[in-house]
């Protein structure tokens, strides 16, 4: 795993993708089982993460991020459970 994967354990759906619509590049979703979904795209949000994630909340699941700033942003709600609050 590179410096900028993240490991999910038990994130609330609600506040991830608060989380992800905050950040600039593409966040990719890695599942145990090989699927990869862009959590930028309404799109996979919608449909592609209703098949994989069960009771909005992601099991266990890797982020990938393009942009460095996006990975400080998704560890700091890992970690701490930090949403950003909207401007």
């Amino acid at each position: 795993m590179d410096n900028r994967n993240i490991l999910l354990h038990n994130v609330d759906f609600d506040d991830l993708i608060k989380t992800i619509d905050e950040c600039q590049g593409d966040v990719f979703l890695e599942t145990v089982d090989g699927d990869v979904l862009n959590l930028k795209s309404k799109l996979c949000q919608l449909i592609g993460l209703s098949t994989i994630l069960k009771h909005s909340q992601v099991g266990e699941a890797i982020l990938r991020c393009t942009n460095p700033d996006d990975e400080t942003l998704l560890f700091r709600f890992n970690l701490y459970g930090e949403v950003p609050k909207k401007e």
